[in-house]
């Protein structure tokens, strides 16, 4: 530095000057004395430390010498000149801030106070001036104030002027963010001011007769939404109509002369450089269609060929020159069919393919960067907004605002978008849009990439206020706001609801009293009155609860309406919307998150069985806003929630309410995937075999701590927990029983009576604590297939069970144990149980000619003794002709008779045992698929019976809304229930002539079974 400065190279870099050693040689420029000479000591410390504010201190140091040097050669008027300049540097203040910050953040800028100095008195006094004065400023500018200039270059001039005056007050705001919508609106009335004054221009060329046509200019895009950038093409729309007395060609002929004139008057280049493009390909038919049109000639266009696109372009239309009377009624003739587009067909789609064929047509080399187009940027934003304007602004004219963050905000205020969604939206679009706005004021010209170059990115990220490695630091914000960005995008504007609501005519989203008893009657409620009711209740007020329930339900409506009880349906949404209460979860979750609304809505309108489970337990609905709510979860995880839930209470009650609660809220899982079919039939068996046995695992160990506690001793043993049946066989449906063995091992050295009695009491306090009355549906143990069942020990000892097995076992017992699968208990004694109970289950040589007779003769007696009295045994599901029973006998004859010699028979599944016998080549492909539909439509239509009524089933119902509800949950199409109870007997029929001949021998193979 000159020794004239205090100011040394080491300052100026912690100023944040990237070249010191020029900046010293800079400062020692002639053309800076003046400047030296002003301020007080002759030192410029002040003036270094206020370009160590602005974006770029060295350009801004190198701009202060241009503008100095210009200064000179321009001589010295009193009211502009060098004297008056070096003085407003000298005093401290605003003033000079933004002279200084618009030579740091702008080489563009700089060029222009070089090629006119006199202008740095706007960017020193600028203000934030009305629209309609700048306008006049610029008319004036080109139609009597240009002095020696040409019209084109005094609308440059004027222009630019006024271009400086908003980036002086842009670049020196204290919050960029906050002033970010007024530059957006400043710069936008700064383009309508230049496009009347070019219009001026164009009217003077023209002569006389310019008068049969009164021309109005619509701005479209950023201009008419109030929110355009530094540098943007300007799109608009030209609208004639003619003068009084004039007809329609002559006037459109004038139009068209002036409305080519005044684009040729912004954008063609001259000594003063141009403005912009005016772009008015947003017109009917394009570049293809005449450019400017009758009011009567755009309505008849858009009325019979717009596509989807042009009326999301029209939300921007705004009256930006020309006419404007004839502007606003071009609105107004408008205005109705943009707010009718979103009813047309396939709406919502081509808005969303729209968007998808936006972002495809980014090079990838540019994805990552753009601002604007690529995914997360401004367009996520906008597209966003402007679709669920255009759904529900056709009801709600709140909605109706040009511009981005406003509608954005009424969006908010209106309860179509979260509250905390939208305040996440809004900051991210002003962080973009002002990248965005610092990128192009650089140079002046048109980007909406990200730079790669580290000076690039250094002089955005201090442009953005950062100043420790501000090059990094302006990237992680900026990736920051795209990630938020993209989220947000991808949840609102292909959240189902919109297609569903985009479908609905205006009075039927409006949800007055009047069109929601219509719709309701229409939709085929069979209680329109009662509905009415429940949708007052939902709606009635003016909380931002009562807003979002009037946005959800004309929707739901329809979906309740898709399903057999529409009227049981909204009933229970109402309950848990009642339970929930102000819960602010709730009903987010429904407008934002995914299908969770069509879901909830289809589930409760399906089944009371989710409905009763869904209201005993509200807070569950969240399952359906979490991305893997219908997935399962594995055993091994409930059981781990459990164990954490359950050792947090001090009682054993409170413990097993804890883990019910969780049983409560997984078995709801299950459901509900089950009814939207993410699961499959077995994927259900699996599921709730897999949550029966982690709720029994955990309940034991708490009854096993609460009668040690209790006795004031260990059980002084180990107990074991045996699943039969269809639990065993991971097969269980809703209606299952859970059939259960005990089977427990005293510990070395204890007394075997004492451990008896204990392990009994434990088996006691599991069965109690697991039926207890509660909100979930109660799990009760069976243990009736023990040896002697109801007449035996509920507990043996494992020698016991050897000994029982070895001495007086029927042949049924063994064929009990062909599912048998330990579920709960230590895992050595499971292996010594499987050690002893494999051979009795997969006996060596099979099966003798008595215990075939002896099975044959149980099967017999079972379908005429257990099947109930007056039960129809073509109809009955389980014990009927082709039933449940059927099959699983079948299978598992042929697995006492052939697993010893087959070890793929030796499973505990009927699927999956049928599914060996066949691989084997035991029965035959036909039989066995007769015997796997039955089971598969039996096993089905059980598990929709309980669904469907919330209780179980048997027998198939000979009501047809009965029939009509179970097919709609097995996915079958509305008014089928007759053909499902066709189905059913055809299906038995088939399975049980399969049965005759596997399990009998007695029907001849070939006879035909209809």
């Amino acid at each position: 530095m000159s020794s004239r400065t205090t100011t040394t190279e080491g300052a100026l870099a912690r100023l944040g000057f990237a070249d010191p050693d020029r900046a010293v040689t800079l400062v020692d420029d002639r053309a800076l004395l003046p400047v030296r000479a002003a301020v007080p000591g002759g030192q410029l410390d002040e003036l270094a430390a206020v370009m160590g504010d602005t974006a770029d201190p060295d350009q801004a140091l190198l701009g202060l010498v241009r503008v100095c040097e210009s200064l000179a050669e321009q001589g010295d008027p009193t009211d502009w000149g060098m004297t008056a300049f070096c003085a407003e540097l000298a005093r401290p203040g605003i003033a000079r801030e933004r002279v200084i910050g618009v030579l740091g953040a702008s080489t563009a800028l700089v060029d222009e106070l070089v090629r006119h100095p006199e202008h740095w008195l706007d960017a020193a006094r600028a203000e934030r001036r009305p629209g309609e004065q700048v306008r006049a400023d610029l008319v004036h500018a080109v139609t009597e104030g240009r002095g020696e200039h040409s019209p084109l270059d005094a609308l440059r001039i004027a222009y630019r002027r006024g271009l400086l005056q908003i980036a002086a007050l842009d670049v020196t705001a204290r919050d960029p963010l906050s002033e970010m919508p007024w530059v957006g609106e400043a710069l936008a009335e700064l383009a309508e001011a230049a496009l009347e004054a070019a219009l001026a221009i164009a009217r003077e060329e023209y002569g006389e007769g310019h008068e049969a046509c009164r021309l109005a200019v619509i701005g479209m895009g950023k201009t008419g939404g109030g929110e355009l950038n530094y540098v943007s093409d300007v799109d608009v729309i030209f609208v004639a109509e003619p003068a009084d007395g004039v007809d329609e060609d002559t006037a459109l002929r004038v139009g068209t002369a002036l409305a080519t004139a005044t684009m040729r008057a912004c954008s063609t280049p001259t000594a003063e450089g141009s403005l912009w493009p005016v772009d008015a390909a947003l017109r009917p038919e394009g570049k293809q269609g005449p450019l400017v049109r009758t009011i009567r000639s755009h309505v008849a266009y858009y009325e019979r060929w717009a596509k989807t696109w042009e009326f999301q372009a029209l939300l921007k239309a705004w009256v930006s020159a020309g006419d404007k009377e004839v502007g606003l009624r071009y609105k107004a003739e408008i205005a109705p069919l943009v707010w009718e587009a979103a009813g047309r067909e396939k709406f919502v789609e081509d808005v969303q393919a729209m968007r998808r064929r936006v972002e495809q047509h980014v090079p990838a080399n540019e994805a990552a960067r753009q601002l604007k187009l690529g995914p997360g940027g401004l367009r996520d934003v906008e597209f966003s907004v402007q679709l669920l304007q255009l759904v529900h602004g056709r009801t709600d004219p709140s909605l109706r605002s040009a511009t981005t963050l406003e509608a954005l905000s009424a969006l908010a205020r209106g309860g179509y978008v979260g509250r905390d969604d939208a305040a996440v939206l809004d900051r991210a679009y002003r962080h973009l849009r002002c990248l965005e706005h610092r990128i192009q004021l650089h140079r002046l010209r048109r980007t909406h990439l990200m730079p790669v170059a580290e000076a690039d990115l250094r002089r955005l990220g201090r442009a953005m206020g950062h100043r420790t490695h501000p090059e990094r630091a302006v990237e992680a914000d900026r990736q920051a706001s795209s990630r938020e960005v993209r989220r947000l995008h991808e949840r609102l504007f292909y959240r189902p609801l919109l297609a569903a609501a985009a479908k609905l005519s205006p009075t039927e989203a409006r949800l007055s009293p009047e069109a929601a008893r219509q719709r309701l009657l229409a939709l085929g409620f069979h209680d329109p009155a009662g509905a009415l009711r429940h949708i007052e209740a939902l709606t009635t007020g003016v909380s931002r609860r009562a807003a979002i329930q009037r946005t959800l339900l004309p929707v739901m409506l329809g979906w309740f309406a898709d399903e057999a009880d529409a009227d049981a349906g909204l009933l229970s949404f109402r309950r848990v919307s009642d339970e929930l209460g102000t819960t602010h979860w709730y009903l987010k979750m429904l407008r934002d998150e995914g299908r969770a609304a069509d879901r909830l809505a289809h589930c409760l309108a399906r089944s009371r069985y989710a409905a009763d489970l869904l209201v005993r337990s509200p807070e569950s609905v969240s399952i359906l806003g979490d991305d893997t709510g219908l997935t399962p979860r594995s055993r091994e995880s409930i059981t781990a929630r459990m164990q954490s839930a359950a050792g947090r209470r001090d009682s054993a009650a409170d413990a097993v309410a804890a883990v019910r609660a969780i049983r409560r809220h997984e078995l709801l899982r299950i459901v509900m995937a089950d009814l939207v079919g993410t699961i499959d039939l077995a994927g259900v068996g699996a599921a709730l075999t897999d949550l029966t046995g982690a709720t029994i695992q955990v309940v034991l160990d708490t009854a096993v701590r609460q009668v040690e506690e209790r006795e004031g001793a260990p059980i002084g043993g180990d107990l074991l927990v045996v699943a039969m049946g269809s639990l065993g066989g991971r097969e269980l449906g809703y209606a299952s029983d859970a059939d259960v063995m005990f089977v427990h091992r005293p510990h070395p050295g204890a007394d075997d009576a004492e451990v008896q009695a204990r392990v009994t009491l434990v088996v006691q306090e599991l069965r109690k604590l697991l039926s207890g009355a509660g909100p979930d549906p109660a799990l009760g143990l069976d243990a009736d297939l023990r040896p002697e069942g109801k007449a035996g020990p509920l507990v043996r000892s494992l020698d016991g069970y050897r000994t029982y097995y070895e001495r007086w076992a029927l042949t049924w017992e063994f064929q009990a144990l062909l599912r048998a699968t330990p579920i709960a208990g230590p895992a050595d004694l499971a292996d010594a149980f499987r050690e002893l109970i494999d051979p009795l289950r997969w006996p060596e040589g099979g099966l003798d000619a008595k215990q075939v007779r002896e099975i044959r003769t149980l099967k017999a007696r079972v379908e005429s003794e257990r099947l109930p009295r007056g039960a129809d045994p073509r109809t009955h599901l389980k014990l009927g002709r082709g039933g449940l029973t059927d099959v699983e006998w079948v299978v598992q004859l042929h697995q006492l008779r052939h697993a010893h010699a087959h070890p793929a028979l030796r499973v505990t599944g009927t699927m999956a045992g049928l599914d060996a016998l066949e691989a084997e080549g035991i029965l035959a492909g036909e039989d066995v698929a007769a015997l796997r539909e039955a089971w598969r439509l039996g096993a089905r239509m059980r598990n929709a019976g309980v669904l469907w009524r919330g209780r179980p089933i048997d027998s198939v119902p000979s009501d047809l809304r009965d029939l009509d509800g179970i097919g709609r949950i097995m996915g079958r199409a509305a008014g089928e229930g007759a053909a499902l109870a066709e189905l059913w007997r055809r299906v038995a029929r088939r399975a049980r002539h399969a049965t005759d001949f596997n399990f009998y021998d007695s029907t001849p193979r070939g006879s035909v079974i209809p």
